[in-house]
């Protein structure tokens, strides 16, 4: 699909929430709506102290060039490498106030008027960090679009893939004053997503398995997940395309069923890339696939598998990884950037 900004409609102290509840913004200036979920969402304008969470939608902010109004970012440490290596030693500028997912205490104590999560990307009724609990505190949260939730359902995805990137850009764009170098990105996405679509397509497309860990069962993303967008436009199908869910566990016989082509992985601990190529080598029936008998394995980091600007760079990286195992022609797709980690 083509990429396009459409026209954001603005409205300005209008008392809207990002899941249909009133939002009390701390800004007393102008606010300004966006759609998030599905629903109206309204937001200080510009937003100027934002906490993020996770490696995708902190690159998000910077692509859209917002790292002077990010106060403080949680989870980055896992895709620091990988976002220096993308968007240079701003990385480096970042307050890095959590390791991991923050608590509520943590998100509270920097201030922010604007929250950048999403559900099992920080918010969770577990800890008790979920957009109500911002909103009482007065921060208005955005939800990242892969995650929005299904009719009050813990499945997620509402729109396809790439449809969510752009909207999650355009509306980052719109809250932070960036509309311009919003636009920029998606244009540069959409450019080479064209020349995705242009390479040439074997007869039948290859069956890629997206293995980001396992044990009883394997974690893996259906059709509403990232990986999704990521694996049609690199010319491959998703093993699992028909699971209406984002990120979700399967079962190993529905692995070995789907008798994939070739195997991509998520850089993510706990499991490392030996560890998890381990499993599919020591598992019954699994160990005889031809992926793995012939070492068909990708090994990206998870900023390039979670929803975010970096999709576009995994699906170049995955289109020349099936050309160098003949499973589609050749083409003049050149990736950006190589993001291989050990193990290709």
């Amino acid at each position: 699909m083509r990429l396009t900004i459409p026209v954001v409609a603005l409205a300005a102290a209008v008392s809207l929430a990002a899941c249909g509840a009133t939002v009390p913004v701390r800004s007393a200036g102008a606010a300004i709506t966006v759609t998030n979920c599905g629903e109206r969402a309204q937001f200080p304008s510009p937003a100027r102290r934002l906490f993020v969470n996770d490696g995708n939608m902190i690159a998000m902010t910077l692509a859209i060039g917002a790292v002077d109004q990010v106060v403080a970012v949680s989870s980055l440490q896992r895709d620091a490498d990988t976002l220096r290596r993308h968007y240079g030693d701003v990385v480096d500028r970042l307050n890095v106030v959590a390791p991991q997912y923050p608590s509520s205490e943590t998100v509270i104590a920097q201030r922010p008027d604007v929250m950048i999560a999403g559900w099992n990307y920080g918010y969770s009724e577990e800890t008790r960090l979920t957009p109500a609990s911002l909103r009482a505190q007065g921060i208005a949260p955005y939800v990242l679009t892969e995650s929005c939730r299904q009719h009050d359902d813990q499945r997620r995805g509402i729109v396809e893939p790439w449809q969510a990137l752009h909207d999650d850009l355009t509306n980052l764009g719109t809250i932070t004053g960036r509309t311009r170098q919003a636009q920029q990105v998606v244009d540069d996405i959409t450019r080479r997503l064209d020349a995705l679509k242009d390479a040439p397509r074997p007869e039948r497309p290859p069956t890629i398995f997206v293995f980001d860990s396992a044990s009883d069962t394997v974690f893996s993303s259906g059709r509403y997940g990232a990986p999704q967008a990521i694996i049609d436009s690199a010319g491959g199908r998703n093993a699992i395309e028909d699971v209406d869910d984002s990120w979700t566990r399967v079962s190993w016989e529905r692995v070995a069923a789907a008798d994939p082509d070739a195997f991509v992985f998520v850089d993510y601990p706990p499991q490392t890339f030996q560890q998890k190529v381990g499993l599919l080598e020591s598992r019954p029936g699994i160990d005889r696939l031809p992926a793995v008998t012939e070492g068909r394995f990708l090994n990206l980091p998870y900023a390039l598998w979670t929803s975010g600007p970096l999709n576009i760079d995994a699906a170049e990286q995955i289109r020349k990884a099936l050309e160098r195992w003949n499973l589609v022609p050749e083409s003049t797709i050149v990736p950006r950037f190589d993001d291989r980690v050990a193990g290709d």
